[in-house]
């Protein structure tokens, strides 16, 4: 059976949509992935979902319903068939095994849904370019490069936006001087891996006592760990959506009782608020929009991507990260600031499925 013939003589188009992976954001993709599932038109695209193994990596051709992904037990069915990445440009997809013959499944793209390590770093895109199929997404480089706090933040200040001050610091480096470069950014500060999402690994540091512990956490995370100073005020986040002439949604703003927007806070909102459109001035809006359309365009972000940034008292914009999978369910908060624009979660979905 070869995907692309069927489907063209049906007239729709086959997107690939990966969840799942290895990552400690395993469980988030699959709320993301079920959401956008739901949300797709079967009259115009033919949905192959390729689940990807938490432990193992393995690829599965998934062939259930979206409520068994999102309870996590996907895996666990009789639906699941292994498949691999064929890179013969001719078939620009995926190969399984049926009864000993190997069949294949072509795909006219791919819209990634895994968030954080292998998925969200430009690993997965690079397989998908080497495949010959289209990203619904960031690219390898650009996704690469937004996961990279350190690189994104140097970026982003070449394009004249402000970022926080900030240290990298390696496994051998001495505590000694570990203090030196806290002492010198003050604290409160923030000790984060380079290179991991949902908050997963991120200290607020309050003292020197904190700082040692914080720096050995980070490290499980990743083999970079930067030491970054505490902006005041608080986060505002601009989702964006295209590629040629990106739109943005209204901003929103996390409004925090203690602590930082750690993966607790994201999941549960358990001592925060979200609020959309953020409680600003019009103007001061439109200038952070403007801030994350500069940003977006700066790391070469394509068709969607969630813009992080702070607003200190005075009124001043800094970057702190960018998104390039940000979650995706129907609570989630890129598309709730499209949804404060006036679309809905099914146009969003299939616009960037029709992208």
């Amino acid at each position: 059976m070869n995907g692309r013939t069927n489907e063209r003589t049906n007239e729709r188009k086959t997107v690939a949509v990966f969840f799942g992976g290895c990552s400690a954001e395993y469980r988030v993709s699959l709320q993301s992935a079920g959401a956008v599932i739901r949300s797709i038109d079967r009259d115009r695209y033919n949905p192959i979902l390729i689940g990807v193994n938490r432990r193992s990596g393995t690829w599965f051709w998934y062939r259930g319903d979206a409520e068994n992904i999102e309870n996590g037990s996907w895996e666990r069915k009789a639906k699941c068939v292994p498949v691999f990445a064929s890179f013969d440009k001719d078939v620009h997809g995926l190969c399984y095994l049926d009864r000993g013959t190997v069949r294949t499944i072509s795909l006219d793209a791919a819209l990634p849904v895994l968030h954080g390590k292998n998925g969200e770093d430009g690993t997965l895109q690079g397989a998908l370019e080497l495949m010959g199929v289209p990203v619904i997404g960031c690219g390898l480089l650009s996704s690469a490069v937004c996961m990279d706090k350190e690189l994104a933040h140097r970026i982003a200040a070449m394009s004249g936006i402000r970022t926080p001050k900030s240290v990298g610091v390696q496994r051998e480096d001495s505590a000694d001087r570990l203090k030196r470069e806290a002492a010198g950014l003050g604290y409160p500060l923030f000790v984060k891996p380079v290179r991991s999402g949902s908050s997963f690994g991120i200290t607020k540091v309050l003292r020197e006592t904190e700082l040692l512990p914080a720096v050995e956490n980070a490290f499980l995370y990743d083999s970079r760990v930067i030491l970054e100073e505490m902006i005041r005020g608080f986060e505002v986040g601009c989702a964006v959506l295209g590629t040629r002439e990106p739109v943005t949604g209204k901003v929103d703003e996390i409004e925090l009782s203690e602590g930082f927007f750690d993966y607790t806070e994201k999941y549960t909102l358990k001592t925060s608020k979200i609020h959309v459109p953020a409680r600003i001035a019009p103007e001061k809006a439109e200038e952070i929009k403007a801030a994350a359309l500069t940003i977006y365009r700066a790391l070469g972000c394509s068709h969607f991507a969630r813009v992080d940034m702070f607003l200190t008292p005075e009124g001043e914009i800094y970057f702190n990260e960018v998104n390039t999978i940000p979650g995706f369910t129907s609570h989630s908060r890129y598309p709730n600031m499209l949804k404060a624009a006036g679309f809905t979660f099914e146009e969003i979905v299939n616009a960037l499925l029709a992208s």
